[in-house]
């Protein structure tokens, strides 16, 4: 589903990112974690193609991002991918149901379609009798529950999330991890996560791991081999008899 090669991300002097390559398939949940400025959002950001690399390239779902223009990209993300936050970003003038249907709209669908496609994403979500509520009049988990649906409205090939708990308290933050798999388990959805939630980094297919612009290879722990038992010591007491 992504394939990122070669990698480098610099602002001025300061080397952000410095050749990072990876894949992640499709229908996988990856978390990547490291210290702060390691280098977590700017590679979410280059994924997402909301900022270019330097150099190396990015293939999100069959397509090289790096061969399209501005106003392509744009179309690129509003269809191929979607976004969840740390803090919701809901509008506050529109309903959960309109939140969920603005990025339907920006991709030409009519308002019918728009609606269905919302209405079964908040019943997914347990929020159907939430529909016509405004941001503030929701929990700070039911906003999240919309944000995610509102990233799913267009059906995009990989869900690009940034802290997505990182505001909720533990009950929440645990039904939010749990909706993730679902989602994967129900859609075949990829998931990328920046996270420092441990819990949540300890549930993933994968965790990647970040320090200083690289990926952290794991420590392999080689066993020590089996030695050769000890030959029995015949004595007094175990003698094998003669014929």
């Amino acid at each position: 589903m992504i394939t990122i090669k070669d990698i480098t991300k610099s602002f001025g002097s300061l080397q952000v990112l410095k050749g990072i390559d990876l894949h992640i398939n499709k229908g996988e949940v990856v978390s990547i974690v490291g210290p702060s400025g390691a280098g977590k959002t700017t590679l979410l950001q280059i994924i997402g193609t909301l900022d270019r690399p330097d150099t190396g390239s990015v293939i999100v779902d069959g397509i090289d991002t790096s061969r399209l223009s501005t106003k392509k990209l744009s179309d690129f993300r509003n269809q191929h991918l979607g976004f969840v936050f740390q803090f919701h970003q809901l509008l506050p003038e529109f309903t959960a149901i309109e939140n969920i249907m603005i990025p339907a709209y920006i991709a030409g669908v009519s308002q019918k379609q728009a609606k269905k496609r919302a209405k079964e994403l908040l019943d997914f979500m347990g929020l159907a009798d939430r529909a016509t509520h405004k941001p503030n009049e929701l929990s700070g988990g039911e906003k999240q529950r919309v944000a995610v649906a509102r990233a799913l409205v267009n059906n995009p090939a990989v869900i690009l999330a940034d802290e997505p708990s990182g505001s909720l308290d533990s009950k929440n933050k645990e039904e939010l991890h749990k909706l993730f798999f679902d989602l994967r388990d129900q859609f075949g959805q990829t998931f990328v996560i920046v996270t420092h939630d441990e819990t949540l980094a300890s549930i993933t297919d994968r965790t990647i791991h970040l320090r200083d612009g690289l990926i952290e290879e794991p420590e392999i722990v080689i066993a020590p081999q089996d030695q050769t038992p000890e030959e029995p010591c015949l004595n007094s007491e175990n003698t094998i008899p003669s014929e």
